[in-house]
């Protein structure tokens, strides 16, 4: 696998994986984090524009795998029902999504992101329960709920490199 910065020419992947990803997080229940359309195409636009999409390749160069990742404070991080582990610079891992053809993912892009800041932030819905796995699986604290700019809960997590 190989992560690089998305580009324009790949928003059409980074469609498809996200309608995958919201048709799986449904069949587990979670229909409702996501909605219908969620992220936006515009949205993918902006974090393109701003340098934090990145996509996931399989080895013959197929894009099988999005993120944004970003680098210092988070809006919707500012304020927490409960307490993060430090108050140190931080990363955040927002709209991971892949489209199931290659497992491992989550963790490939975890350790990429680590490495990037050895101090991670991240939330998801509370009826996420496959990310919920994996954030338990990959050594995340939880550290509390976060609320998205539209109001509705997230657990937050946080992990260090160690």
């Amino acid at each position: 696998m190989n992560i690089r910065r998305a580009e324009h020419s790949d928003i059409e992947s980074m469609l498809r994986i996200f309608a995958h990803a919201r048709e799986f997080m449904a069949s587990y229940g979670n229909d409702s984090q996501w909605g219908s359309d969620y992220p936006s195409r515009e949205l993918i636009q902006h974090d393109i524009a701003e340098g934090n999409a990145f996509v996931v390749e399989k080895e013959d160069g197929v894009v099988c795998a999005t993120f944004c990742h970003i680098i210092g404070d988070d809006a919707t991080y500012q304020t927490i029902e409960g307490e993060w582990l430090n108050d140190n610079p931080y990363g955040t891992i927002h709209r991971i999504a892949s489209d199931g053809t290659m497992q491992g993912v989550f963790r490939y892009v975890l350790r990429w992101a680590l490495h990037r800041c050895p101090n991670l932030r991240i939330d998801t819905h509370n009826d996420n329960l496959p990310m919920l796995h994996l954030l338990n699986k990959e050594g995340f604290t939880h550290c509390g709920v976060i609320y998205c700019h539209n109001g509705t809960p997230r657990e937050a997590f946080q992990k260090e490199a160690v």
